[in-house]
């Protein structure tokens, strides 16, 4: 699956990497559902972390269709939520 990172780029994933990056998303989004900005933050710094260490990144003139997009680490947190909003899982 390609992932794009805003402001960073794209990345590939395997299938199986959806299950660790999962986890780390259901607590994003339990973060997000309790409006703890500092908690939101840290699990989306962890999110893309997690996200970082599993891809395989591609060349930066790579422009392939990404079938997920998540926000910038300094992303606003209305930003956030708007991405979490269309994403109720990550698995593909």
């Amino acid at each position: 699956m390609i992932v794009r990172i805003m402001d960073e780029g794209q990345v590939e994933l395997a299938e199986a990497d959806f299950v660790t990056l999962n986890a780390v998303y259901d607590e994003l989004l339990l973060k997000i559902e309790s409006g703890d900005e500092v908690a939101i933050r840290r699990m989306l710094r962890m999110l893309l972390d997690s996200v970082r260490d599993l891809a395989v990144p591609l060349p930066e003139d790579a422009r392939e269709p990404s079938e997920l997009i998540l926000p910038s680490v300094d992303a606003s947190v209305d930003e956030i939520r708007s991405v979490a909003s269309y994403f109720p899982s990550l698995a593909p």
